[in-house]
Formats: C-alpha cells, structure tokens, sequence
C-alpha cells in the first residue's frame, strides 16, 4: 500500500503536538514491509500561494506561452501534489488547528488538489461526482482548546474543513481521525492529554 504522510506543523515535536503526532505515526509504521511511505511536508516544500499567478499559468499552457518563474514554481508544484495524491493509496495528514484553521501552507496543498476534473467533476446536469473514492484518509489533529465541546464545535475550521475535502467533495473514506485537544485550556493534565492521545496514534498506525 502506498501512503503519502503529509506534515502542516513546523514547530519542533516537543512544541508542536501534531508533529509530535506525525513523528510518533512514522516511527510506528517505519518497519511495516506492506508499506511504501512517502513524507511531504508542506513546510519544506516550495510551494508558492494559489491564485492570479495560477490561473495566468493555466492559461499559459494553452496557449502555448512562456511561463514566468513565479507561474513556473505553482505548475511544478502543483503538479507534484497531484501525482502525489495520484499514487497514494492512504493519506494520513498530520496538522494543527491554528487561529480556528489550518495552516495556510496546508490550505496551499489542498488548493492544489483542489480541482475540477482531478478529485471532482460535474456531469452534464451540473452535479458533482467524487473523484477518488477509491482512497483512505487518516487525519491527525492537535487543537489546545475544547472543540468536541457542542457551543465550540463549530467554531473548528480545521478538522471539519478537512472532513468536508477529503470526504465531502473528493469522495475518499476517512478510516480513523486522532485529536489531541485541551492539553492548553488545561495545563495540569497536558502531559496525560497528549501521551493518551500519541498512543491513539500508534494504534491507529498499528491497523495498517
């Protein structure tokens, strides 16, 4: 099987907790011989932001002009989150809530992937038809707050975002989700929080 494990948290492991998380699933699938993984880390990737540029690049390629080096950056990059994407057979995703989102560098990723004619389209009547349900989701989600609770659901625009993406529009199964919430609004029980929440990660892993 071939699982794409994608990072959205800079921060170092002993800071961040969803690197901690997309850490701690590496190391427990890394000697799974049934496994061909591939790390991408939307920090460490040149990823330009998506929008005029690209759709000018868009443009570009059919028509047959030359590319600027900005448009040329976006059509590569994208192109590479897509035959990424292409090729998994799971994508587990390891990121945080920041400021009730995702990090922009994620959202850039999923705008890459975001698009008509590769993980959705529309038929002649104008409804839309998921793409790729033939893929698996994990999703790994560190949050400081209480978002589970019912008066701050909806204020979580990361994990639902993602739920709504990858299931909603691209038609892919999300098999399991981990979150790790509250290690902030509750200093005194962050280490419990989150050393729970790993082993929920390493279970998850283990299924694979």
């Amino acid at each position: 099987m071939n699982v794409l494990v994608i990072k959205a948290n800079n921060r170092p492991a002993s800071q961040g907790v969803s690197a901690n998380m997309y850490e701690t699933f590496l190391n427990e699938i890394k000697e799974n011989t049934n496994l061909n993984i591939t790390q991408y880390d939307v920090f460490e990737e040149d990823t330009p932001f998506f929008g005029q540029d690209a759709f000018n690049a868009m443009g570009k390629q059919q028509s047959g002009e030359a590319l600027t080096d900005l448009e040329e950056r976006l059509v590569a990059a994208q192109a590479k989150a897509q035959k990424l994407v292409t090729e998994a057979d799971l994508i587990v995703v390891a990121f945080p809530l920041w400021n009730l989102s995702i990090p922009a560098k994620l959202q850039t990723f999923m705008d890459y992937i975001y698009q008509a004619g590769f993980t959705f389209k529309y038929d002649a009547e104008g409804n839309m038809l998921q793409l790729m349900k033939e893929k698996k989701v994990i999703l790994l989600n560190a949050r400081g707050g209480m978002y589970s609770l019912p008066e701050m659901a909806q204020m979580d625009m990361s994990v639902n975002y993602m739920r709504n993406v990858f299931g909603g529009i691209f038609g892919m199964e999300i098999i399991d989700e981990v979150i790790i919430e509250g290690h902030n609004a509750q200093p005194e029980k962050a280490s419990e929080i989150i050393a729970n929440g790993l082993e929920q990660v390493k279970e998850v892993a283990r299924k694979l």
